[in-house]
């Protein structure tokens, strides 16, 4: 009997495994194909056959301009927007022990969006400032981490004081709707081409980043990323809870304090140079976990990763409304894809408690 049940307890790991490397493989090929999708897709519909054409000979120069200069950058920075905001996501569901958590609700995005408004419109007319805007991304990404950083930092302290988790989302949420309105009192007393800059740059939008911008983005996403991937063992061992992290030696106080450094130059990157995307960090690491059945970080945070570039560079396409010359909010459509599971979240569980 005993070798029957380890029979059937083998069997079922086997199969369980099986069905994460067939979704692991689904996901990889959706990657590739709404990375050319998002490349062909737009006002101007470019055909597989000249993109190939492109690719082997180099003819047609126009077709050229519009992929190397625009579409194929943007594709890139969709790729790294979905695995940036995925990824804080998972982090602080997993530090807080709750599905609704995310750097959009707990405020870290609106700390970012506060720093990058204290560049554009607090700042922005000074002397010698826009010349090094223009030259470099690193002043509005600075920004967007002290913004961030400040607002984690904050959110770290209260945790260690309140430990109930539905009052630190609701200080989360009222800290965020504060921050918000210190940048409209911002708003009010500043000019008009100040004030169309960064009513622009809230819009979100994932085209309009320079090539210096773009490589500033993208070390940062990579150093985030390894971050979190070092961090794996021990968002295991949180998973389990604090007290039970601390029992096997681990360092909760540090850990936190990389978590916190972690998601702060995530989402606060991402909100700098994209403005702020909501609803991608609280829903695709959900979808994540109910695709898995895990709560095993070593398949979550690269499936995690996985689905946000996938859900982002979807998001892109339909922002495009391909055949159109229209654009809208890529930010719009996310919330209109992550509102919905976000609702299904909270009905789903009538009390918001631990992961486990």
């Amino acid at each position: 009997m005993r070798k029957s049940g380890y029979y059937k307890e083998s069997l079922h790991k086997w199969h369980e495994r099986g069905n994460r490397s067939y979704i692991f493989i689904l996901l990889g090929c959706l990657l590739i194909l709404f990375f050319f999708l998002d490349i062909i897709l737009g006002s101007v519909y470019i055909r597989f056959s000249d993109l190939f054409e492109l690719f082997t000979s180099g003819a047609n120069s126009s077709i050229s301009t519009i992929i190397f200069k625009f579409r194929f950058p943007k594709a890139i920075t969709a790729s790294l927007v979905g695995v940036a905001l995925s990824l804080s996501g998972l982090q602080m569901q997993t530090l807080f022990r709750n599905p609704m958590a995310g750097p959009y609700v707990l405020g870290v995005s609106s700390g970012a969006s506060l720093g990058v408004a204290m560049v554009i419109l607090g700042f922005y007319s000074g002397p010698g400032t826009s010349g090094m805007m223009e030259q470099s991304g690193w002043i509005l990404v600075i920004s967007g981490w002290l913004g961030a950083g400040s607002v984690m930092l904050l959110m770290m302290f209260i945790s260690t004081r309140v430990r109930d988790i539905m009052t630190i989302l609701i200080i989360g949420i009222m800290l965020a709707s504060g921050l918000s309105a210190v940048v409209s009192i911002m708003q009010y007393f500043s000019n008009e081409t100040m004030l169309k800059a960064y009513v622009i740059w809230t819009m979100g939008s994932l085209g309009n980043l320079s090539s210096d911008q773009l490589k500033v983005l993208t070390i940062a996403v990579l150093t985030g990323l390894l971050l979190g991937v070092a961090l794996i063992k021990k968002m295991n061992a949180l998973n389990l809870g604090e007290n039970y992290a601390s029992s096997m030696g681990m360092n909760v106080r540090i850990t936190r304090t990389l978590i916190f450094a972690c998601t702060s130059i995530l989402a606060g990157s991402v909100t700098a140079f994209c403005g702020p995307i909501g609803f991608i960090g609280i829903a695709i690491p959900h979808v994540v976990r109910n695709m898995f059945r895990t709560s095993d970080h070593k398949i979550l945070l690269p499936g995690t990763v996985l689905t946000g570039a996938v859900v982002m560079l979807g998001s892109d396409i339909i922002s495009q409304l391909p055949g159109s010359e229209s654009v809208i909010p890529v930010n719009s459509v996310t919330a209109l894809i992550g509102i919905p599971i976000v609702l299904w979240i909270i009905l789903h569980n009538k009390k918001i408690s631990g992961l486990g």
